[in-house]
């Protein structure tokens, strides 16, 4: 339906990049001209939303910004769901008339990868710490609060060291929902006192306090193990509301992963 037809081609007014990050909850796509974001929206992940489907919202989000699928002229995609990364795939060749880079083994990231299997590690993850690095050039810790919340570290010297994976604060207050009985389902937010009044406020004192004290409990521990003093960035959509909460984060970008895949597209492209 949205196929662009070849007599009503035109030249694009501008050629951009798309780059598309998967996460198990939620598909942030960002459109740079050059090194800047011109736009981005943030999508749920539907694992059975098909190729055509993914081409009319895509369509929809680009009418609204008065773009064109022409007016893309590369794409790149970070995916941490496998059953996603063909109909994207699919989405690129259809409607794009593009072959993607997709990050994964084999792709230039400019990083050295000290895990014990790089192939281990999720794309996020790596994207994350590339951006991060470019943007600081210094040891850092890169929180994403994400389905998983992970705890990144890279050293001075631009090494991805490792890192730590703890269930996410949506997680964690839907396990708690639905393994204890009498327990209702509550919004994630920061409640007005520590020492509630109400079940629902204990909750999400519980979660929310208990979930700042994660945080800062492992970046600290992250802290003593290197003998650095790593910058702390945070990203993901929770982050915005943890930060201000939390001792330990120096930093909150909400484009941090945009930005990553930005700059892998341009070490591996070839003009």
């Amino acid at each position: 339906l949205y196929r662009v037809p070849r007599t009503a081609c035109r030249v694009p007014r501008f050629l951009m990049l798309l780059v598309i990050d998967v996460g198990n909850t939620n598909t942030v796509l960002g459109l740079y001209k050059g090194k800047e974001l011109a736009r981005s929206w943030r999508l749920t992940t539907d694992k059975a939303r098909t190729a055509d489907e993914w081409a009319m919202v895509v369509h929809e989000l680009f009418s609204l910004s008065g773009l064109h699928f022409p007016d893309v002229s590369n794409v790149i995609i970070s995916c941490v769901v496998p059953p996603l990364l063909n109909t994207l795939e699919t989405l690129c060749d259809n409607y794009f008339k593009l072959k993607p880079l997709v990050v994964g083994p084999g792709i230039k990231t400019g990083m050295p990868i000290q895990y014990d299997n790089p192939r281990e590690v999720g794309a996020d993850r790596i994207v994350n710490a590339v951006a991060a690095y470019a943007k600081k050039q210094a040891s850092l810790i890169v929180v994403d609060f994400g389905t998983a919340t992970t705890f990144d570290y890279i050293s001075c010297r631009g090494e991805y060291q490792g890192g730590a994976i703890a269930p996410g604060l949506s997680i964690s207050a839907e396990a708690l929902y639905e393994r204890a009985s009498k327990l209702p389902r509550v919004e994630i937010v920061c409640p007005p006192q520590v020492i509630a009044k109400n079940t629902v406020n204990s909750m999400q004192s519980g979660l929310f306090y208990g979930y700042v004290g994660l945080v800062d409990g492992i970046v600290g521990r992250m802290k003593q193990e290197s003998r650095e003093k790593p910058h702390v960035m945070a990203t993901g959509g929770l982050a915005t509301l943890i930060a201000p909460y939390s001792q330990t984060i120096d930093e909150v970008d909400n484009s941090l992963t945009l930005e990553g895949l930005r700059i892998i597209y341009e070490r591996n492209h070839v003009a």
